[in-house]
């Protein structure tokens, strides 16, 4: 081979792993932007003790601003895989920072509590639309010899961000004089930044095509979602002798109207016209993913809205220390991603599931049997470690698994499947944890969390994390099924003589 041929190849080899220069552009402002959306999602944690004292409200209320911003990402994320096909990547990007940048603002000035939710639930709606313009921008610009890593990318900074969230929230509630507004008025101009340059600079990558909405199963999944997580965050008012209703009738009119929406899609898939396609729980990997993914994100969720409370009034620890405490394990978590997802490749996802189950469930029995009124903050952060490492081993490979035991044609409804379900176990989660938190705070003889006994708010957190304990073994059990799949296990023939028969 001559010098000039094996310089061409070289050259052509360096290429074939770079971007070009449009879609390295894209990727740049829809990873910043991201990271910016779930830094503020992620904030919200540290300040909930301060909303509530400020605002006179109390545990069960204030769970409202992480459960109904998880709740309406819950919603919104499925229309977005229509959204997707109709419009181009361009007005999609402005549309989603757009109500993202106005939440902010609504948060940022509301004079009252119900005000602060709306703006919770605008942010959560721009939130929802850009995370799967994330992911199908990237499987649509990405060549697939680079999906690896560009993927851990993605998830370090899907990682990272709920790392420094609470840290920087602390600080800056610090810096504020524990003035909550200030971390909407800090997270507002970075919002407004991603806007203009996506305005400027964001370029359509993405190709369209007309298809229809199917308005009753918008109208179920919204109304079945919505009414359920209802219901369970209404355990905790009933505590308080403050629910309207009782909460077993959402929760059962939830239930009720999710059935009618799955019994929807299995009508729909007979035309290849669903709005959720649900054979993907046809593959055996994908079903136990599924699982996987809603009991740790209960357990996350959970863990993130109530550890606060107890570092709080419990151990009587300032905010900046409750971000540090929260800090190393996140932190880990966000780092390990790249590493993870390369094991994988070579060891696929059991050997890294396992011991990620067992560590999660290790750390929660930790904090149910350890933790008490005279707890180290040291124990504390040590044990939240060992939470996250755990997480830092289950997320990717069972994102990874369970998509490919998918065919290409299930890939956008597996993406939306698990992102739905992600954010509804997130919001039972808080709402399950809080709900624990408040009966046993009520069962003391408090309901104010800033006015009660720090031992009984050490008792209320034990009781939470007691349920989250039993949960883990659930994780633990289901962990050891999970196998990488060597060829999807869905067939392609159902999805194809589907597609024919709507043609015909």
């Amino acid at each position: 081979m001559s010098r000039s041929s094996t310089s061409e190849t070289a050259a052509t080899s360096v290429d074939a792993d770079r971007l070009d220069p449009k879609a390295r552009m894209v990727l740049i402002l829809l990873l910043a932007a991201v990271f910016v959306v779930f830094l503020n999602e992620t904030t919200m944690s540290v300040a909930i003790p301060t909303i509530i004292a400020d605002l006179g409200i109390t545990a069960a209320e204030g769970q409202w601003l992480t459960t109904g911003y998880a709740l309406t990402m819950a919603v919104v994320i499925p229309i977005t895989g229509w959204l997707l096909q109709r419009l181009n990547t361009r007005p999609v990007f402005i549309t989603a920072m757009s109500l993202f940048t106005a939440g902010t603002l609504i948060a940022a000035t509301a004079p009252v509590f119900e005000v602060l939710v709306v703006g919770r639930v605008v942010q959560a709606t721009g939130t929802a639309i850009m995370m799967p313009l994330m992911m199908t921008t990237v499987m649509t610009i990405v060549p697939k010899h680079m999906l690896g890593r560009i993927m851990g990318r993605i998830s370090m900074v899907f990682s990272l961000a709920p790392a420094l969230g609470p840290t920087i929230a602390g600080f800056l509630l610090q810096a504020f004089d524990q003035q909550w507004r200030g971390l909407f008025f800090v997270m507002l101009p970075l919002a407004i930044a991603m806007l203009v340059l996506g305005v400027v600079l964001v370029p359509n990558v993405s190709e369209t095509r007309r298809i229809p909405l199917d308005a009753p199963s918008v109208v179920l999944s919204a109304l079945g979602f919505s009414t359920l997580v209802y219901g369970l965050s209404s355990i905790g008012l009933a505590a308080e002798s403050a629910a309207i209703v009782s909460p077993w009738l959402p929760i059962a009119i939830g239930v009720g109207l999710l059935a009618a929406f799955v019994f929807r899609q299995f009508a729909l898939q007979r035309r290849d016209a669903a709005f959720l396609d649900l054979r993907t729980f046809r593959a055996r990997t994908f079903s136990l993913a599924i699982v996987l993914f809603s009991l740790a994100m209960l357990m996350m969720f959970g863990f993130v809205i109530t550890m606060p409370l107890y570092l709080q009034y419990a151990l009587l620890q300032p905010t900046e220390v409750i971000g540090l405490v929260m800090l190393p394990g996140g932190l880990l978590m966000g780092l390990l991603g790249p590493t993870v997802g390369r094991l994988y490749d070579r060891v696929g996802p059991r050997p890294l599931v396992i011991p990620g189950a067992i560590a999660v469930s290790v750390a929660v029995w930790a904090f149910a049997l350890l933790l008490d009124v005279n707890s180290s903050v040291w124990l504390v952060a040590a044990i939240q470690t060992t939470l996250f490492l755990g997480f830092a081993f289950l997320f990717p490979p069972l994102f990874t698994a369970s998509l490919g035991s998918l065919p290409s044609h299930l890939y956008s409804h597996g993406s939306a499947l698990i992102a739905t379900l992600q954010q509804v176990a997130g919001a039972a989660g808080a709402a399950v944890f809080v709900a624990l938190f408040t009966i046993s705070l009520a069962a003391s003889g408090s309901t104010v969390v800033p006015e009660a006994a720090p031992a009984d708010i050490a008792d209320a957190a034990k009781l939470a994390f007691l349920a989250g304990a039993f949960v883990s073994l659930g994780i633990v059990a289901v962990a050891l099924f999970v196998r990488k799949p060597a060829v999807p296990e869905v067939s392609d023939a159902s999805l194809v003589s589907a597609t024919e028969v709507s043609a015909h």
